[in-house]
This record gives structure tokens, C-alpha cells and sequence, in this order.
């Protein structure tokens, strides 16, 4: 009985205490919420679009339940911004209620057709305000988007029809058309050249068709969406004109490729895009001055290793985040002088299959810091594993190193990998290496043998290349560098990569030694 009593008067209790309360009580706001922050600034966006999302958190300070009148856009449904205020989507609230000492998210986002807002214009501020409540209570929080207008290269030309186009061509170079998985469309007549007057923002591969060449001028900006890139097909060319810049921050005159998220947490976030793939038959390949990043392999080259002319000349050039490789050469032919390599998920550069490598003033380092990686800076190889676990053996004709700084956060830094029925020549001279075998692991394989002049000329192992900022892939060299004055003059090109002239000796890796001074 007592129980039963207990019981009755503890209910009784809860029940008097609980009509006391004013939890479904809630009194108009007088406008005194609180915000994270008094604008967003949403990042910069192309055209059409759309941003990333962002937040602004709303505070109640006092000690009353309240209710927001409204929560809405300033230029309502007309607005190009979009919310959602605790998981509800629109552009105009009513009654949003908020507890005492409480908070609530309102997310936003946006996308804009910069034509739709200003005829004639290459970028625009866009803005608008997020008003709570109105009359003399109401407050606002500023919402700014700087959007860019763009030539946007989408499979389907006008982007209307929905229809994906899958490439056919030849894709080894033996004359026969392969139809691929990739998405995209060839270039047309008019697109072969992609002036620095509007950024060019490419969906999908765009293919540069047979006998086609594909010129991009100096100061031009090439995005991809995800999944994309560049395909250089079968008697095809791309000459990258890229020139020096007055501004090394801004790189006005570079030729610069990246993703298409223009936001700052994007900013050096690897895998973002394809590669600039150099099918085998494709000839003449140029790039000078350009910025590569961001890409799963920033360029891939393929074939032609016996061409009069390489296939590849890189110069004066930066490739850097690429999730898994920076240059991958197979059974190719490449030559690259004054060329920056840093920071890939696999190697920097890797020459498989056997080809002809020549690298002269270059720094090819890795200082990846995303995840353990298992392969070094540069690696080389001369077969390939088939599907029946066969090795199909091609020969490495040449893979010269000269003047170069090979390095990174990992040791050994090169790393070969060959079967001894094709040829498999290499050869580093006058190069900075890291490279140091304390536990004897390599003791056993000749490539290794760093004693042996015909593979390691002149060489300097395992000291201090003194880079200014590896890991934010400022790769330039300071007084205290070992690359100081160990070059070979037999090697030597004039200028490096900025434009300064080299001492003699001259100093090794693609920068003239500069003293650091406090950016």
C-alpha cells in the first residue's frame, strides 16, 4: 500500500512540476540573436556552378524560449543563394523556434549565371543577406560570392541534349579505333586554342583529334570537373606556351591546370581530376611554364620511345599533388629541363616499360604527407606483368639524370625494378640522391652499387638539400643546400626556372641557391 502511495505522489509531483514549465512557450525575438560570424564569404564559383556548403550558427543568449518571426532571403525567391534552417530547405521561415541558451545551423549554398546577372562581365559580386525578423528588431548576416565567368567544355557540346559521348580512337597506336570507357568529345576547330581571356572549365576528356594541335597560351587557367582531362591522340599535338611571371604568387603568365573547386580547402587536395594523357602516337609534345597539380597522374605519356624527336619536352614546369603519380612514362620518350616534381601518392616520376629519359636541372622530390607510400621519388622499370603472369620486356634505351636533386621524406628515394633480357641503362650524374642503405638490403643488387661511376657519377648522398617548405612544395634551395656549386658545367642551362642565372658551378635541382627571407 505504501508503494502505491509512493508511487501516486511521485506522479503527482512530476505532473505539477512539469505544468510549470514554459518549454512550449515562446516569446516573440527582440533582436538580440547572435551569429558566428556578421558576413559569409562564400568562395570564389564559376558560373552556373554550384558552391560548397557553408554555415552560420544563430545563438539565443537569454534565459527565454523564442520564435524568429521570419528567417528569409532579402531578395526572396529571386535569390541565387539557397538555406536550409534546421534541416528544412527554402528561402523564406516563419515561427523558427529557439530555446533559451540554444543555437540553431542555417546552411547556405548558391549557384549563379553570371550572364543572367551582368551582361558582358568576366567576374561579378554577387550578394545578397540572410533578414531575421523585421521592422525594428530585425538583424542580418551579409552573404558575398565573387563568381567567374568561363568557356566550359562539357561532353555534349551545348550541355542540353543529356547525351554522353564515349571516345572511340586508336588508343596504343597500332591503327586500330578502340572504343574506351572514357566520357568526353574531340575538340572542335575552334577550340584549339585556349587563349587567358576566361578560364576554360572541361567535363569529361577533351580529345584532340588526329593531325589536330591543341595551343594554349601563356596566363591561360585549364580546370577539369571530376573524371576529367586531356587526351592527346594519334598524330596529335599540345604545345603549352607558358611564359615567365613578374609574380610568382600570382604566376600571371604560367599556364596553370587544377580542379574546378575554386575554394581554398580545395587548394592542394590531390585526385581532384584525370591526367593529361599522351596517347601512344600522339608527336611533338610541348609545355613551358606551366603548373600542373591536383591531378591522380599529372601527365601520362605513352610510347614513342624510339621518335627522332621526344615525344615529350617539358620545360620550366611544376607538377605537384598528383595522387598517384607526378610524370609516368611508358615505353616513352620524355626530356625535361628546369621541371619541379613534389609531393605524389605513388613517384614523382616514374619512366615503366623501358623508353628514353633525359632530366637535366630538375628537382624530383617527395614529400607526401597524406599516407605511407611504397614507392620512391623516381622509379624505373623495363617489363610489365601480363594477365597470365607473364613479363612482357621492353628495353629502358637511356635515363639520364644530371644536375638534379632526387629526394624526399622516405628512403631509398630511387628505386628499379628490370628483368635482365631487355636493356636497362640509367645513369646519375652530378645529382644530390637520397639514398642511404644502413641495414644492407640493396647490398645484393647491382643497380644499387652507388660506388659504380658508371651509374653514379659525381653523386652526393643523403645531405641536406636545405628546401624552403617541402610539404607546401616550395622546393627552392638556401645557402646551407648540398646542391650548392655541385653541378657539372657540361650539363648546365643558363637560367633556371625563375629566370635567374646560374653560377658556375652550378648549383643542382631546378633553382638557383637564394637566401630565405620571411614571406
Amino acid at each position: 500500500m505504501k508503494r502505491i502511495i509512493y508511487f501516486l505522489f511521485t506522479i503527482g509531483i512530476l505532473m505539477f512540476w512539469s505544468s510549470c514549465r514554459k518549454d512550449f512557450d515562446f516569446a516573440p525575438s527582440t533582436g538580440n540573436l547572435e551569429f558566428s560570424k556578421d558576413t559569409i564569404y562564400l568562395d570564389t564559383i564559376f558560373s552556373n556552378i554550384g558552391s560548397s556548403t557553408y554555415n552560420l550558427k544563430v545563438y539565443n543568449r537569454s534565459n527565454d524560449d523564442i520564435s524568429i518571426p521570419t528567417v528569409r532571403l532579402s531578395q526572396g525567391e529571386s535569390s541565387n543563394y539557397r538555406l536550409n534552417v534546421d534541416g528544412l530547405p527554402g528561402k523564406e521561415f516563419e515561427n523558427v523556434e529557439l530555446l533559451a541558451n540554444d543555437s540553431l545551423f542555417i546552411f547556405v549554398e548558391t549557384t549563379a549565371d553570371i550572364q543572367a546577372l551582368a551582361l558582358n562581365s568576366l567576374e561579378f559580386l554577387y550578394t545578397d543577406a540572410i533578414e531575421f525578423d523585421t521592422g525594428t528588431n530585425s538583424q542580418k548576416v551579409e552573404l558575398v560570392t565573387l563568381i567567374k565567368d568561363a568557356v566550359f567544355i562539357y561532353p555534349d557540346r551545348d550541355n542540353t541534349t543529356g547525351i554522353v559521348e564515349t571516345l572511340t580512337f586508336d588508343v596504343d597506336g597500332n591503327g586500330t579505333q578502340d572504343e574506351t570507357t572514357l566520357q568526353g568529345r574531340f575538340l572542335e576547330n575552334n577550340e584549339l586554342t585556349f587563349t587567358n581571356e576566361k578560364p576554360y572549365v572541361i567535363y569529361g576528356y577533351a580529345a584532340v583529334g588526329d593531325g589536330d594541335v591543341l595551343t594554349i597560351e601563356a596566363g591561360a587557367r585549364v580546370h577539369f570537373h571530376a573524371n576529367s582531362g586531356l587526351l592527346v591522340t594519334n598524330n596529335a599535338s599540345l604545345k603549352v606556351n607558358g611564359a615567365l611571371s613578374a609574380d610568382q604568387e600570382l604566376l600571371e603568365s604560367e599556364v596553370i591546370f587544377e580542379g574546378d573547386r575554386l575554394e581554398p580547402l580545395f587548394a592542394d587536395v590531390p585526385g581532384q581530376w584525370g591526367t593529361i594523357w599522351l596517347f601512344n602516337g600522339s608527336v611533338d609534345n610541348d609545355i613551358n611554364y606551366a603548373t600542373i597539380k591536383n591531378g591522380t597522374v599529372g601527365i601520362l605519356s605513352e610510347g614513342n620511345q624510339n621518335a627522332i624527336d621526344d615525344k615529350l619536352t617539358i620545360t620550366n614546369s611544376q607538377i605537384y599533388n598528383s595522387s598517384n603519380f607526378g610524370i609516368l612514362g611508358r615505353a616513352s620518350s620524355i626530356s625535361a629541363e628546369n621541371v619541379v616534381i613534389n609531393a605524389s601518392g605513388q613517384s614523382s616520376f616514374a619512366g615503366t616499360l623501358g623508353g628514353k629519359y633525359s632530366f637535366t636541372h630538375c628537382t624530383i622530390a617527395n614529400y607526401w604527407n597524406n599516407s605511407f607510400r611504397q614507392f620512391p621519388a623516381v622509379f624505373l622499370n623495363n617489363y610489365v606483368t601480363d594477365e597470365n603472369n607473364m613479363n612482357i620486356g621492353n628495353d629502358l634505351m637511356e635515363a639520364n639524370f644530371n644536375n638534379c636533386i632526387i629526394f624526399g621524406n622516405d628512403n631509398p628515394e630511387i628505386g628499379f625494378d628490370n628483368i635482365s633480357d631487355n636493356l636497362f641503362n640509367f645513369k646519375f650524374t652530378n645529382c644530390l640522391i637520397r639514398f642511404q642503405d644502413t641495414s644492407g638490403n640493396f647490398s645484393s643488387n647491382a643497380n644499387y652499387l652507388i660506388s659504380n661511376t658508371d651509374l653514379y657519377e659525381d653523386c652526393i648522398f643523403n645531405s641536406d638539400p636545405d628546401f624552403k617548405l617541402p610539404f607546401e612544395n616550395m622546393l627552392m634551395i638556401g645557402e646551407n643546400s648540398a646542391a650548392n656549386g655541385a653541378g657539372s658545367t657540361s650539363f648546365e642551362i643558363t637560367n633556371d626556372i625563375l629566370g635567374a642565372t646560374r653560377p658556375s658551378p652550378p648549383d643542382l635541382g631546378a633553382y638557383k641557391s637564394t637566401p630565405f627571407t620571411e614571406d
